[in-house]
């Protein structure tokens, strides 16, 4: 690879770490073919972008970045896979799903919304992290219990002012 490529390479993951708010670092040696084309094919289906980088190109477009990657760089050891992905928690998903059948991949670590996790233990509080769009419904669900509450107190009273002042009240 001449000098001129690995520049590209590197302005290339500059951008695509640039445009990511979730970026996860994973190793996936070991893999044979057939497994390898399975998480590629889990990965497509949860709208996850899988790609094998180099350490050094990718430690470089971190410097080069106006993100503060924390401890990333210095993990970027032996083979390297990045996992790029719109919702925080689908990469943990799709890596602890496939490791019911097989021991890899290794969660190395992760960028997530200007979070870093490092090491394999992190793989469960990723998991667990909401997607906005989680969030967004379970604030709509609080917000609705207190009104479902008081009509469902007023249809209880019989519509009576006596009867919807006593429930009112018990609640």
């Amino acid at each position: 690879m001449t000098r001129e490529e690995k520049s590209q390479v590197i302005q290339d993951l500059t951008a695509q770490l640039a445009d990511s708010s979730t970026i996860y670092l994973a190793d996936i040696s070991g893999l044979d073919a057939t497994a390898t084309s399975n998480l590629r094919r889990a990965c497509f289906k949860a709208n996850v972008k899988l790609a094998v980088v180099k350490n050094t190109l990718l430690s470089k477009a971190m410097e080069a970045s106006d993100k503060d990657f924390g401890e990333l760089p210095e993990i970027l050891k032996g083979n390297t896979s990045m996992l790029i992905a719109e919702v925080a928690n689908a990469p943990a998903k799709v890596i602890k799903e496939f490791r019911k059948k097989s021991d890899k991949p290794l969660f190395k670590g992760a960028y997530v919304e200007e979070a870093v996790y490092v090491g394999d233990d992190q793989l469960d509080a990723l998991v667990n992290i909401k997607s906005k769009e989680e969030l967004i419904g379970d604030i709509i669900m609080l917000l609705q219990s207190p009104a479902k509450n008081v009509v469902s107190a007023l249809q209880s009273g019989g519509g009576k002012l006596a009867g919807i002042l006593k429930t009112l009240s018990e609640k």
